[in-house]
């Protein structure tokens, strides 16, 4: 019996040590974290796609494989982009020998206006002389009309005094026409002048706008003659490699990704309430099944998603329905990883990660605190 009540006594003791430790536990550790084993690692994948189409006619890079921003990933046919590269080339020159055409053509159009001026004023100078003709012929014209009155001179003077007035008439309109065909020419000569001026005016060769146009085709023909090597756009590992020699590839369509683990990051979905004191910048401590609890990880919590998962889910939930039954949502939170450990010990998209947030610690994010 008295060995029984020792038992007893003894179990008792047991259960108010661990009650003791279980309260002391609360008050000192408990609401200091939150943990989850919900989360996974994940990274902004580079996907690799052409810009240009063409057959493929070289693959340097398999699956796994490291690769380095730059490295040549896949090499394009480039016949048709050298050939354009080429054309490109021939009309940039054409444009400028045109352009230096028109730039003589205005000295040769300028000759010309000069020269209608020219014929202006020798039109108008023999307009003058066929005035003064007329004038000294309608004078001589009176002055034999007048003898012939009183018999001076015979009726032949008359006669040939009146056909040089009538000739002399005539000379004064013929002269008045070249000088408004001579006036109409000098028009059309600085109408001329002017659309040819037009396509130089304020340009040099280099700077007319075909040239300018032409010189921004071979631009674009040089950069589609650069896109035929596709280069690898960050560090990272090849993945998802779906492309072969021979094959004929579109713009946008993806060739492969590279991954960049040195910018992993986790992906933890803590329930919502578990989310009361989790704010950017607190620290966090974070373990992977990969390599389990001899690699500790040390992160930031960078910040939160938009929203749950269910509500960008492709058939968001119905809460609205009559049989509403409610559900602890999950919200990702994103922790950044020391880029340094993930050197150390690489991780890969999608392992499953342990996470706790200290509650306690201090921002020491300066985006965090500016939230």
């Amino acid at each position: 019996m008295a060995k029984r009540k020792r038992l007893l006594l003894g179990l008792g003791g047991i259960l108010a040590l661990g009650a003791l430790g279980f309260g002391t536990y609360v008050l000192v550790f408990s609401g200091r974290s939150v943990s989850t084993d919900n989360a996974y690692t994940d990274v902004e994948v580079a996907e690799i796609t052409p810009q240009i189409n063409g057959p493929v006619k070289q693959v340097d890079v398999v699956d796994t494989m490291a690769v380095h921003t730059g490295e040549v990933l896949v090499v394009l046919d480039d016949t048709d982009a050298r050939i354009a590269v080429a054309q490109a080339q021939a009309d940039l020159a054409r444009a400028k020998r045109q352009v230096r055409q028109v730039m003589a053509n205005d000295l040769n159009l300028g000759g010309q206006e000069d020269l209608r001026g020219a014929e202006i004023r020798a039109a108008d100078a023999d307009l003058a002389k066929a005035k003064a003709t007329f004038e000294k012929a309608t004078i001589d014209d009176k002055r034999r009309q007048n003898l012939a009155d009183g018999g001076a001179v015979s009726q032949q003077e008359l006669t040939d005094a009146q056909a040089e007035l009538r000739v002399a008439a005539a000379a004064v309109q013929e002269a008045q026409a070249r000088v408004t065909v001579a006036h109409a020419a000098h028009s059309a000569a600085s109408g001329a002048r002017q659309a040819n001026n037009a396509l130089i005016v304020d340009s040099t060769v280099d700077t007319n706008p075909e040239v300018l146009a032409a010189a921004a085709r071979l631009e674009q023909a040089k950069v589609n003659l650069a896109r035929t090597i596709i280069r690898a756009p960050t560090d990272g590992i090849v993945t998802e490699r779906a492309v072969d020699v021979g094959q004929q590839v579109q713009p946008g369509k993806r060739l492969m990704s590279v991954v960049p683990i040195d910018r992993i990051y986790v992906d933890a979905n803590f329930k919502e309430s578990q989310l009361r004191k989790v704010r950017p910048g607190q620290a966090v401590s974070v373990t992977s099944d990969l390599y389990g609890d001899d690699v500790l990880y040390t992160g930031i919590v960078e910040g939160f998603a938009g929203g749950t998962g269910s509500a960008f889910s492709a058939i968001p939930a119905q809460n609205a329905t009559g049989n509403w039954i409610k559900v602890v949502q999950r919200l990702p939170v994103r922790i950044r990883l020391d880029p340094k450990q993930l050197a150390k010990h690489a991780l890969r998209v999608g392992l499953s990660m342990n996470v706790t947030v200290d509650l306690t610690s201090l921002r020491t994010d300066k985006s965090s605190r500016e939230d």
